[in-house]
Parts: C-alpha cells; sequence; structure tokens
C-alpha cells in the first residue's frame, strides 16, 4: 500500500531519509495532544500536502489519534472536482479516515489568492466543527515560508508579516515548516505517490508563483545559496520579538481603546506617550475590531491614522478598507463605518 513502512525502505531495511523526515516533522507537531484527538490533513494532492497526508497517516496511530483528511475543490479549474476526488482516494488508500470533499465558492474580494485562501481556510475550519478536529494539519514548507518573507517585503509590511507563517495558529499547524519542498517531493517518490501539479503553481499572474521562479531564483544567484533558508530563519527570529510586541500592545489596548456598539474609540491621551511599535499595534487592532480586514490593512493604512495621534494638524478623516473612517474627535480617535468629524 502506499506510504506503507515497507514501500518507503530499501532493500536493506532503511527508511529513506525524506521519509524519515517528514514522519518526525508530523510526531514532533502531533505529539503534546491527547489520545483520541481528533486530526484532520488540508490535502490539495499535490506533492506537499500528499507527503503530510501519508506521514500523518504513519504517526497518528502510534500516538492514539483519530486522522482524516480534507480535500477542498475551489472549483477555479477543468475538471477539478476529479483532482479532489483522486486527492481523496489517496488519503483513504493511506488509511486517513473520515475524508472529506468540500467544494467551495471562491469570492473576488482580496485578489485571487487571497479569495481562495479565505475559502479554503473556512471550509477546512467548517469541517474540523463537524467531526469535532481540535487540529488542522497544512502542509506549508520552509519554501513557502521565504515566499511570504519576500511579499510581505514587497508590501512594505511590519514585523508581524514578515514574522512569516506561524507552526501553530489557533486549529492550524504547519510542521513542514523547518523542510524544503525537495524534501516532500522526495517522500512522495520514495513512498510511491502520486503527486497532481497545481497548474496554477506555474501561471505568472500569480505573485506568488513570480516570486517563486523569478524572484527567488535571481536572489539565489546572485547572492549565493541559502537565500530560502535564510528568510525562514529570519521569520522565525521576528516572530518572536512579535509575539512579545504583541502582548505588550494588548496591555495598551486594553487601557487605551474602548469598545461601544457603534464604533471603537482610541484614547489619545493614553497612546501619544507610547512607543510606536505599541501604538500602531493597537491602533491596527483597534481597526480590526471597526471592521477592517487583515489582508486589506496595510502599514500605510496604519500609519495615516498614527498621524491622528501624533501629528494632528486638522485632517478630517481617515478612509480604510471596509467603509471604515477615522476620525480625532474630541481626545479620541474614533473608527466606524461612514464616520465624520
Amino acid at each position: 500500500m502506499p506510504g506503507s513502512a515497507d514501500s518507503t525502505a530499501d532493500h536493506r531495511g532503511k527508511l529513506h531519509p525524506a521519509v524519515a523526515k517528514i514522519r518526525e516533522a508530523v510526531r514532533t507537531a502531533l505529539a503534546d495532544l491527547p489520545q483520541e484527538t481528533t486530526v484532520l490533513v488540508a490535502c490539495s494532492g499535490g506533492a506537499d500536502s500528499l507527503a503530510l497526508a501519508a506521514a500523518t497517516a504513519f504517526e497518528a496511530p502510534k500516538l492514539g489519534l483519530r486522522a482524516g483528511a480534507v480535500i477542498v475543490d475551489h472549483g477555479l479549474q477543468e475538471k477539478s472536482g476529479d483532482v479532489a476526488a483522486a486527492a481523496a482516494e489517496q488519503c483513504r488508500s493511506l488509511g486517513l479516515e473520515p475524508v472529506h470533499v468540500r467544494a467551495v465558492e471562491v469570492g473576488d474580494e482580496g485578489g485571487p489568492e487571497g479569495a481562495a485562501r479565505t475559502a479554503r481556510y473556512d471550509a477546512l475550519r467548517d469541517v474540523a466543527d463537524e467531526e469535532g478536529a481540535d487540529v488542522v494539519l497544512v502542509a506549508h514548507t520552509r519554501n513557502d515560508q521565504a515566499e511570504t518573507v519576500l511579499l510581505g517585503l514587497a508590501r512594505g509590511s511590519g514585523a508581524r508579516s514578515l514574522a512569516g507563517m506561524s507552526p501553530v495558529a489557533g486549529i492550524l499547524r504547519r510542521p513542514f515548516l523547518e523542510l524544503s519542498r525537495s524534501t516532500t517531493t522526495a517522500a512522495c517518490l520514495a513512498s510511491g505517490l502520486r503527486a497532481w501539479h497545481d497548474p496554477h503553481n506555474d501561471d505568472p499572474k500569480y505573485k506568488r508563483v513570480r516570486v517563486r521562479h523569478e524572484v527567488l531564483p535571481v536572489l539565489e544567484e546572485s547572492l549565493g545559496p541559502g537565500v530560502t533558508e535564510a528568510l525562514a530563519r529570519t521569520a522565525g527570529l521576528l516572530r518572536a520579538d512579535a509575539d512579545a510586541l504583541d502582548a505588550l500592545a494588548a496591555d495598551l489596548a486594553e487601557s487605551a481603546v474602548r469598545r461601544t456598539d457603534a464604533c471603537v474609540e482610541c484614547d489619545v491621551g493614553l497612546l501619544e506617550g507610547e512607543p510606536a511599535a505599541l501604538r500602531t499595534r493597537a491602533l491596527r487592532q483597534a481597526a480590526l475590531e471597526a471592521g477592517c480586514r487583515a489582508n486589506d490593512l496595510t502599514a500605510g493604512h496604519v500609519a495615516a491614522v498614527d498621524a491622528l495621534v501624533t501629528d494632528w494638524r486638522g485632517q478630517r478623516w481617515i478612509d480604510l478598507p471596509q467603509g471604515v473612517r477615522a476620525v480625532r474627535r474630541a481626545g479620541f480617535i474614533v473608527l466606524a463605518p461612514g464616520v465624520t468629524p
């Protein structure tokens, strides 16, 4: 059977190194879970997620865990339903149960990549709720992390965005962030798994594809090998800093930000003397609570709101995503849809 112990060992009975790495990563990611916990694998049928499915199917039962899979059909390509069905069949052949195929409708807000991501994560959380699953594993690799950091740099984002993807975010866990894409591909080959190649991964209309096939290769050629690893390592360092600053900013917001049914109000007197790193984080959180979406709220938006605190010159208001406005009124920054001075 694909993914079984026999099929991943050589004639001397030695486990393939790539298979050993992915299993160790999954085992580590699941080690803290109590027995009988339900774990779901998000599987597209590509090499990364198929390797994750195989490793989870092998490791979860040894830890006393129940492991299933979710295949999200975005409906963005011809015969996407066939691709989803094939991925589901492979997951079942690995021993994962239950296996859900969930068709979604991808909107247009946040661009094609953002909209697909939103639909995908919504579907994963819905299935997790239905199954009582505490954990959903996703197969982002070190390469994905490096691409995320570069995309954040291009947007002029702050430390939180440059910190990339977290190994644990709510119910999501990412066991492969320390592993390369070449490792997951090798693991699939060693296990006899038939990975699907998404043609969107070669389409240059997507920013991430251009980063993957154009930007990173140029950086590797110009700066030498190891750029991907360095970017991923930088993300980890920034994540520790961002976590500490976020905790301090949360304390500031607790005292300086007031929430009502109609709006969110930020006390200028309590904010203006604070370090910019804390003040802007508190203001960003206030904007999110007022209705802005995280993917649409840029550092430029937050800087403009911050100017209402630190560089007040009688500005009328600041327009933010989703129709939210920020105005300064009677010593407060008021954030709400359509608010005026």
